[in-house]
Protein backbone atom coordinates (compact mmCIF):
# COMPACT_ATOMS: atom_id res chain seq x y z
CA UNK A 1 0.00 0.00 0.00
CA UNK A 2 1.08 3.65 -0.42
CA UNK A 3 2.86 5.16 2.56
CA UNK A 4 0.53 7.31 4.66
CA UNK A 5 1.71 10.82 5.44
CA UNK A 6 0.51 12.21 8.77
CA UNK A 7 0.23 16.00 9.05
CA UNK A 8 -1.57 16.88 12.29
CA UNK A 9 -0.22 17.89 15.71
CA UNK A 10 0.43 14.23 16.67
CA UNK A 11 1.97 13.25 13.34
CA UNK A 12 5.36 12.17 14.70
CA UNK A 13 3.82 10.16 17.54
CA UNK A 14 1.36 8.42 15.21
CA UNK A 15 4.13 7.56 12.77
CA UNK A 16 6.29 6.11 15.54
CA UNK A 17 3.34 4.16 16.94
CA UNK A 18 2.59 2.63 13.52
CA UNK A 19 6.25 1.75 12.95
CA UNK A 20 6.46 0.07 16.35
CA UNK A 21 3.35 -2.03 15.68
CA UNK A 22 4.78 -3.18 12.36
CA UNK A 23 8.19 -3.86 13.87
CA UNK A 24 6.69 -6.38 16.30
CA UNK A 25 4.87 -8.21 13.51
CA UNK A 26 1.50 -6.53 12.97
CA UNK A 27 0.48 -5.65 9.45
CA UNK A 28 -1.34 -2.58 10.82
CA UNK A 29 -2.63 -1.22 7.52
CA UNK A 30 -6.29 -0.76 8.43
CA UNK A 31 -5.48 0.81 11.81
CA UNK A 32 -2.94 3.12 10.14
CA UNK A 33 -5.71 4.38 7.84
CA UNK A 34 -8.00 4.95 10.83
CA UNK A 35 -5.24 6.92 12.50
CA UNK A 36 -4.93 9.04 9.35
CA UNK A 37 -8.57 10.05 9.78
CA UNK A 38 -7.82 10.92 13.41
CA UNK A 39 -4.80 12.87 12.17
CA UNK A 40 -7.00 14.93 9.81
CA UNK A 41 -9.55 15.45 12.59
CA UNK A 42 -6.93 16.92 14.94
CA UNK A 43 -5.36 18.96 12.14
CA UNK A 44 -8.76 20.56 11.56
CA UNK A 45 -10.00 21.01 15.13
CA UNK A 46 -6.93 20.91 17.39
CA UNK A 47 -4.00 22.02 15.21
CA UNK A 48 -2.04 23.38 18.17
CA UNK A 49 -2.60 20.44 20.54
CA UNK A 50 0.46 19.20 22.42
CA UNK A 51 -1.21 16.59 24.63
CA UNK A 52 -3.80 13.93 23.89
CA UNK A 53 -6.57 15.22 26.13
CA UNK A 54 -9.80 13.59 27.22
CA UNK A 55 -11.69 16.23 25.25
CA UNK A 56 -9.93 15.28 22.01
CA UNK A 57 -10.37 11.55 22.55
CA UNK A 58 -14.07 11.70 23.46
CA UNK A 59 -14.93 14.07 20.62
CA UNK A 60 -13.15 11.79 18.16
CA UNK A 61 -14.86 8.69 19.53
CA UNK A 62 -18.36 10.21 19.62
CA UNK A 63 -20.74 7.95 17.73
CA UNK A 64 -22.08 9.32 14.47
CA UNK A 65 -25.70 8.82 13.44
CA UNK A 66 -24.86 6.46 10.60
CA UNK A 67 -22.29 4.12 12.15
CA UNK A 68 -22.74 0.80 13.89
CA UNK A 69 -21.83 0.35 17.54
CA UNK A 70 -19.07 -2.07 16.56
CA UNK A 71 -17.42 0.60 14.41
CA UNK A 72 -17.40 3.08 17.28
CA UNK A 73 -15.84 0.46 19.56
CA UNK A 74 -13.19 -0.24 16.91
CA UNK A 75 -12.27 3.44 16.64
CA UNK A 76 -12.16 3.70 20.42
CA UNK A 77 -9.85 0.69 20.67
CA UNK A 78 -7.41 2.14 18.14
CA UNK A 79 -7.20 5.51 19.88
CA UNK A 80 -6.90 3.76 23.26
CA UNK A 81 -3.84 1.89 21.99
CA UNK A 82 -2.39 5.13 20.69
CA UNK A 83 -2.95 6.76 24.09
CA UNK A 84 -1.21 3.85 25.82
CA UNK A 85 1.73 4.22 23.43
CA UNK A 86 2.09 7.94 24.18
CA UNK A 87 1.86 7.27 27.91
CA UNK A 88 4.53 4.57 27.68
CA UNK A 89 6.82 7.09 25.98
CA UNK A 90 6.44 9.47 28.92
CA UNK A 91 4.01 11.87 27.24
CA UNK A 92 0.81 13.17 28.76
CA UNK A 93 -2.13 11.35 27.21
CA UNK A 94 -5.66 10.39 28.16
CA UNK A 95 -6.14 6.62 27.97
CA UNK A 96 -9.73 5.69 27.25
CA UNK A 97 -10.83 3.01 29.76
CA UNK A 98 -11.29 -0.44 28.31
CA UNK A 99 -14.96 -1.13 27.59
CA UNK A 100 -15.85 2.57 27.84
CA UNK A 101 -18.44 2.15 25.09
CA UNK A 102 -20.96 -0.72 25.27
CA UNK A 103 -20.49 -3.43 22.68
CA UNK A 104 -23.25 -4.88 20.58
CA UNK A 105 -24.62 -8.28 21.41
CA UNK A 106 -22.24 -10.87 19.97
CA UNK A 107 -23.33 -12.21 16.61
CA UNK A 108 -24.21 -15.91 16.65
CA UNK A 109 -22.90 -17.50 13.44
CA UNK A 110 -25.33 -19.17 11.09
CA UNK A 111 -24.34 -22.81 10.69
CA UNK A 112 -25.39 -23.87 7.21
CA UNK A 113 -27.12 -27.23 6.98
CA UNK A 114 -26.06 -29.80 4.40
CA UNK A 115 -29.23 -29.00 2.46
CA UNK A 116 -28.53 -25.25 2.53
CA UNK A 117 -24.98 -25.80 1.32
CA UNK A 118 -26.18 -28.00 -1.53
CA UNK A 119 -28.79 -25.43 -2.59
CA UNK A 120 -26.36 -22.53 -2.36
CA UNK A 121 -23.61 -24.20 -4.39
CA UNK A 122 -26.19 -25.36 -6.93
CA UNK A 123 -27.03 -21.69 -7.51
CA UNK A 124 -23.37 -20.76 -7.97
CA UNK A 125 -23.21 -23.46 -10.66
CA UNK A 126 -26.05 -21.69 -12.45
CA UNK A 127 -24.26 -18.35 -12.50
CA UNK A 128 -24.52 -16.90 -16.00
CA UNK A 129 -21.93 -15.34 -18.25
CA UNK A 130 -21.66 -11.55 -17.90
CA UNK A 131 -19.81 -9.52 -20.53
CA UNK A 132 -18.85 -6.92 -17.89
CA UNK A 133 -17.12 -9.64 -15.85
CA UNK A 134 -16.48 -12.45 -18.35
CA UNK A 135 -15.11 -14.97 -15.83
CA UNK A 136 -17.81 -14.52 -13.20
CA UNK A 137 -19.71 -17.70 -14.11
CA UNK A 138 -16.48 -19.69 -13.80
CA UNK A 139 -15.23 -17.98 -10.64
CA UNK A 140 -18.29 -18.18 -8.39
CA UNK A 141 -18.68 -21.99 -8.19
CA UNK A 142 -15.01 -22.38 -7.21
CA UNK A 143 -14.66 -19.27 -5.06
CA UNK A 144 -17.47 -20.02 -2.62
CA UNK A 145 -16.69 -23.74 -2.45
CA UNK A 146 -13.09 -22.87 -1.59
CA UNK A 147 -14.18 -20.60 1.27
CA UNK A 148 -16.30 -23.36 2.79
CA UNK A 149 -14.17 -26.41 1.99
CA UNK A 150 -10.93 -24.77 3.16
CA UNK A 151 -12.37 -22.60 5.92
CA UNK A 152 -10.90 -19.47 4.37
CA UNK A 153 -11.56 -15.85 5.22
CA UNK A 154 -13.05 -13.94 2.28
CA UNK A 155 -9.95 -11.79 1.85
CA UNK A 156 -7.74 -14.88 1.78
CA UNK A 157 -9.64 -16.25 -1.22
CA UNK A 158 -9.99 -12.86 -2.95
CA UNK A 159 -6.27 -12.12 -2.86
CA UNK A 160 -4.96 -15.49 -4.04
CA UNK A 161 -2.46 -15.39 -6.91
CA UNK A 162 -1.94 -18.10 -9.53
CA UNK A 163 1.33 -19.06 -7.82
CA UNK A 164 -0.55 -19.62 -4.54
CA UNK A 165 -2.66 -22.45 -5.95
CA UNK A 166 -0.58 -25.65 -6.25
CA UNK A 167 -2.65 -27.77 -8.60
CA UNK A 168 -0.25 -30.70 -8.52
CA UNK A 169 -0.27 -31.20 -4.74
CA UNK A 170 -3.62 -29.55 -3.99
CA UNK A 171 -2.27 -26.94 -1.58
CA UNK A 172 -3.10 -23.24 -1.17
CA UNK A 173 -0.50 -20.80 0.13
CA UNK A 174 -2.06 -18.00 2.18
CA UNK A 175 0.19 -14.96 2.52
CA UNK A 176 -0.01 -12.15 5.09
CA UNK A 177 -3.46 -12.92 6.42
CA UNK A 178 -4.88 -11.76 9.77
CA UNK A 179 -2.11 -10.49 12.06
CA UNK A 180 0.25 -10.99 9.10
CA UNK A 181 0.22 -14.79 9.45
CA UNK A 182 0.91 -17.10 6.50
CA UNK A 183 0.07 -20.78 6.18
CA UNK A 184 -0.38 -23.76 3.83
CA UNK A 185 -3.93 -25.08 3.35
CA UNK A 186 -4.45 -28.53 1.81
CA UNK A 187 -7.49 -28.91 -0.46
CA UNK A 188 -9.68 -31.97 -0.93
CA UNK A 189 -9.27 -34.01 -4.12
CA UNK A 190 -12.64 -32.80 -5.43
CA UNK A 191 -11.80 -29.14 -4.87
CA UNK A 192 -8.34 -29.60 -6.39
CA UNK A 193 -9.91 -31.06 -9.52
CA UNK A 194 -12.36 -28.16 -9.74
CA UNK A 195 -9.41 -25.77 -9.51
CA UNK A 196 -7.62 -27.63 -12.30
CA UNK A 197 -10.64 -27.33 -14.57
CA UNK A 198 -11.04 -23.67 -13.66
CA UNK A 199 -7.35 -22.93 -14.27
CA UNK A 200 -7.45 -24.56 -17.69
CA UNK A 201 -10.24 -22.17 -18.68
CA UNK A 202 -9.12 -18.96 -16.97
CA UNK A 203 -5.34 -19.25 -16.49
CA UNK A 204 -3.88 -21.39 -19.28
CA UNK A 205 -0.89 -19.06 -19.68
CA UNK A 206 -1.20 -16.61 -16.77
CA UNK A 207 1.96 -15.34 -15.01
CA UNK A 208 2.49 -16.47 -11.42
CA UNK A 209 1.50 -13.09 -9.95
CA UNK A 210 -1.87 -12.96 -11.74
CA UNK A 211 -4.90 -12.71 -9.45
CA UNK A 212 -6.48 -16.18 -9.30
CA UNK A 213 -10.07 -14.89 -9.13
CA UNK A 214 -9.85 -11.78 -11.34
CA UNK A 215 -12.43 -9.03 -11.64
CA UNK A 216 -12.23 -6.20 -14.15
CA UNK A 217 -8.74 -5.27 -15.36
CA UNK A 218 -7.30 -8.30 -13.61
CA UNK A 219 -7.79 -6.80 -10.14
CA UNK A 220 -9.07 -8.82 -7.15
CA UNK A 221 -12.82 -8.84 -6.67
CA UNK A 222 -14.00 -6.21 -4.21
CA UNK A 223 -15.76 -7.11 -0.97
CA UNK A 224 -18.87 -5.36 -2.31
CA UNK A 225 -18.83 -7.43 -5.48
CA UNK A 226 -18.42 -10.69 -3.58
CA UNK A 227 -21.20 -9.77 -1.16
CA UNK A 228 -23.67 -8.81 -3.90
CA UNK A 229 -23.13 -12.17 -5.59
CA UNK A 230 -23.45 -13.96 -2.25
CA UNK A 231 -26.80 -12.31 -1.50
CA UNK A 232 -28.11 -13.18 -4.97
CA UNK A 233 -27.18 -16.86 -4.60
CA UNK A 234 -28.58 -16.92 -1.08
CA UNK A 235 -31.93 -15.55 -2.27
CA UNK A 236 -32.13 -17.94 -5.22
CA UNK A 237 -31.31 -20.85 -2.91
CA UNK A 238 -34.27 -19.93 -0.72
CA UNK A 239 -32.12 -19.19 2.34
CA UNK A 240 -33.65 -16.27 4.21
CA UNK A 241 -31.52 -13.35 5.30
CA UNK A 242 -32.29 -11.50 8.52
CA UNK A 243 -31.10 -8.09 7.35
CA UNK A 244 -28.04 -6.04 8.19
CA UNK A 245 -26.03 -7.56 11.02
CA UNK A 246 -28.31 -10.60 11.28
CA UNK A 247 -26.82 -12.96 8.70
CA UNK A 248 -26.26 -15.43 7.26
CA UNK A 249 -22.87 -14.03 6.28
CA UNK A 250 -20.16 -15.21 3.91
CA UNK A 251 -17.87 -15.64 6.94
CA UNK A 252 -20.35 -18.17 8.31
CA UNK A 253 -19.07 -20.66 5.72
CA UNK A 254 -15.78 -20.61 7.64
CA UNK A 255 -17.62 -21.10 10.94
CA UNK A 256 -19.62 -23.94 9.40
CA UNK A 257 -16.46 -25.64 8.14
CA UNK A 258 -14.88 -25.57 11.62
CA UNK A 259 -18.03 -26.85 13.33
CA UNK A 260 -18.48 -29.64 10.79
CA UNK A 261 -14.86 -30.71 11.33
CA UNK A 262 -15.31 -30.92 15.09
CA UNK A 263 -18.60 -32.78 14.76
CA UNK A 264 -17.03 -35.33 12.41
CA UNK A 265 -14.08 -35.90 14.74
CA UNK A 266 -16.36 -36.39 17.73
CA UNK A 267 -18.45 -38.92 15.80
CA UNK A 268 -15.24 -40.72 14.81
CA UNK A 269 -14.12 -40.88 18.43
CA UNK A 270 -11.10 -38.62 17.88
CA UNK A 271 -9.30 -37.01 20.81
CA UNK A 272 -10.11 -33.30 20.36
CA UNK A 273 -7.16 -32.24 22.51
CA UNK A 274 -4.94 -33.72 19.80
CA UNK A 275 -6.98 -32.43 16.86
CA UNK A 276 -7.64 -28.86 18.02
CA UNK A 277 -4.04 -27.82 17.22
CA UNK A 278 -4.59 -29.17 13.68
CA UNK A 279 -7.72 -27.06 13.26
CA UNK A 280 -5.94 -24.05 14.77
CA UNK A 281 -3.13 -24.29 12.21
CA UNK A 282 -5.52 -24.97 9.32
CA UNK A 283 -7.69 -21.93 10.11
CA UNK A 284 -4.70 -19.67 10.78
CA UNK A 285 -5.76 -18.81 14.32
CA UNK A 286 -3.36 -16.89 16.53
CA UNK A 287 -4.48 -18.52 19.78
CA UNK A 288 -6.19 -21.68 21.02
CA UNK A 289 -8.93 -19.50 22.50
CA UNK A 290 -10.09 -18.63 18.97
CA UNK A 291 -10.29 -22.30 18.01
CA UNK A 292 -11.87 -23.46 21.27
CA UNK A 293 -14.73 -21.04 20.57
CA UNK A 294 -16.00 -23.57 18.04
CA UNK A 295 -16.30 -26.27 20.70
CA UNK A 296 -19.13 -24.35 22.36
CA UNK A 297 -20.78 -23.61 19.02
CA UNK A 298 -20.59 -27.28 18.07
CA UNK A 299 -22.28 -28.26 21.33
CA UNK A 300 -24.92 -25.54 20.96
CA UNK A 301 -25.80 -26.59 17.42
CA UNK A 302 -25.70 -30.36 17.60
CA UNK A 303 -26.07 -31.56 21.19
CA UNK A 304 -28.41 -29.20 23.01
Amino acid sequence: MNEIIYEGPFKDHIQSHVELKRAVGYKYDTDARHLKRFDLFTLDKYPCATTLTKEIVLEWCAKTAYEAQANQCSRASIIRQFGKYMDSMGMEAYILPKGYYPTEEQYVPHVYTADELARFFSQTDRCRYCYECPYRHLIMPVFFRMIYMCGLRVSEARLLKVADVDLENGILTIHHSKKDNSRLVPMSDTLTERCRQYSRQVHPYSPAETVYFPALNGQPMTITNVYSNFRRFLWRAGISHGGRGAGPRIHDFRHTYAIHCLKKWVEQGKDLTAYLPVLKAYLGHDSFEETAYYLRLTADVFWY
